[in-house]
């Protein structure tokens, strides 16, 4: 809150220095304010620590990339894509403290609110791909990767898609684990004499 507070202070700043500017008859400095201006008011828009958690999840240092990410404390406020994108990477980052139910809803939520680009969409659909086969449901799974292969335009996650998919062929089924469960219960032991 402070935050905004100061930005909105800031943004005050640099309108009336550059309606100033244009007043007094420095025209290049307020041509320069309008810039200055546009970017204070741009960041109203854009979050930087959404911006830096997600160049540096890119990059692969996750660590600094949920430091970032902590730094948000009402993602609800933001505007629907940069919610999505909250949800997103707290939902990759956190796939083992969550469990898989709740990083599934995580993600589910993330591609309802709407990513940008496909590439972050195929990114999504993969490790919820990956969360429905750990979780035995295969058909789902295999559903997943083939629109996260036809959101991959660039090709990018094509080894990554077909290892999964290889990976896939050898995941048991829901009624095997099921069965598996059932056979390695309790032994009955034979009646001592």
């Amino acid at each position: 809150m402070i935050g905004f507070i100061i930005r909105c202070f800031v943004a005050a700043a640099s309108l009336f220095l550059n309606v100033y500017a244009f007043a007094s008859g420095h025209w290049g400095w307020g041509i320069v304010m309008i810039f200055v201006s546009a970017i204070i008011i741009l960041s109203f828009f854009r979050n930087e620590n959404m911006i830096l958690a997600l160049n540096q999840m890119r990059v692969g240092n996750h660590e600094k990339a949920a430091k970032h990410l902590n730094r948000i404390s009402r993602p609800d406020l933001m505007p629907k894509k940069q919610h999505a994108y909250v949800i997103y990477l707290q939902a990759m980052l956190n796939t083992q403290a969550y469990g898989f139910a709740k990083s599934e809803q995580m993600l589910r939520k993330a591609l309802a609110l709407g990513l940008r680009t496909a590439q972050d969409k195929a990114v999504a659909k993969m490790h919820l791909a990956g969360i429905c086969a750990q979780t035995g449901r295969k058909t789902e799974a295999a559903t997943l990767l083939s629109e996260a292969k036809k959101l991959d335009n660039n090709g990018v996650m094509r080894d990554q898609i077909n290892t999964m998919q290889k990976q896939m062929t050898q995941v048991v089924s829901k009624n095997q684990m099921r069965m598996a469960q059932m056979s390695k219960g309790r032994q009955k032991t034979p009646r001592a004499r």
